[in-house]
């Protein structure tokens, strides 16, 4: 199986397709086999590289701290192991906190960046959620925890639409065998609360893709809001009546969009 030693950790990814690389970040809790239903629109046109961030899936699971500093060393970590010089960088969630850093640390890695429902820097509300959420995954069993999480990430209108689909997940989530532990998780979460890189997303140079669902209680609408007033190239892209899961409610429209931004960044020199 595909492991490298970075920065102090194991991490594990998966690779699908060829062509230039993109390296895929997900979020809070969640391995790199999440990107799936994005993976088999990109696989045709580039080389995707599906990471499992320190703490989650196969990767190593260190007591913490965690940074999303930390977590972008890890990162780069792995395109030095597979040599890769400059990769296209998408993250969603916590993983767009990462793709942020990576961004700021070694823009000349960046071959272009998206950022998924992403903020800069937690406001009061923001760390509630993340606290509340580290609280449930210490204390509720596992598809209690899982149903606290949907009513979060999932608009109202999708979670009465798609009941099934989602008590489904929550049942498989007891079947986990190897589940995150919790010492993980809440490093992770901890990661999310102390990003902070307000008043330095203007150095981002990289063509720069931001999307965010208008009803998003999560990582609400302003915080994509603020991120593009500082990176003054970039596109940022609402998706109306969507939440944090925009990228799986509007799955069509969102791999059709994002496609499009990798594509017209494609080095075709």
């Amino acid at each position: 199986m595909p492991f490298v030693q970075t920065n102090g950790t194991e991490l594990h990814y998966t690779e699908r397709g060829i062509g230039e690389p993109i390296i895929l970040l997900m979020g809070l809790g969640a391995p790199g086999s999440v990107w799936e239903e994005h993976v088999r629109a990109y696989e045709s046109h580039f080389r995707c590289i599906l990471v499992d961030n320190r703490g989650t899936g196969r990767s190593a699971k260190p007591e913490g701290p965690y940074t999303t500093k930390m977590m972008a060393a890890d990162t780069t970590g792995l395109l030095d192991a597979l040599k890769i010089g400059e990769a296209h960088i998408s993250g969603i969630s916590m993983g767009s906190a990462i793709a942020q850093e990576i961004a700021l640390a070694a823009p000349g890695r960046v071959r272009s960046l998206s950022l998924h429902c992403s903020w800069q820097q937690c406001d009061n509300y923001t760390r509630s959620v993340f606290e509340t959420l580290g609280s449930g995954y210490s204390h509720m069993p596992a598809d209690e925890f899982q149903k606290l999480l949907q009513l979060i990430i999932y608009t109202p209108s999708y979670f009465n639409q798609n009941g099934g689909k989602l008590e489904a997940a929550r049942d498989t989530a007891l079947l986990e065998e190897q589940p995150m532990p919790v010492h993980a998780f809440l490093a992770q979460c901890e990661a999310c609360i102390t990003h902070h890189t307000t008043g330095q997303l203007g150095a981002i140079t990289a063509p720069t893709l931001i999307t965010v669902g208008d009803r998003d209680i999560f990582t609400p609408l302003r915080l994509s809001q603020s991120i593009a007033a500082e990176i003054k190239q970039a596109e940022l892209h609402v998706f109306e009546g969507s939440g944090h899961t925009h990228h799986w409610d509007r799955l069509e429209d969102f791999n059709r969009l994002t496609l499009d931004f990798l594509l017209r960044h494609r080095n075709l020199v």
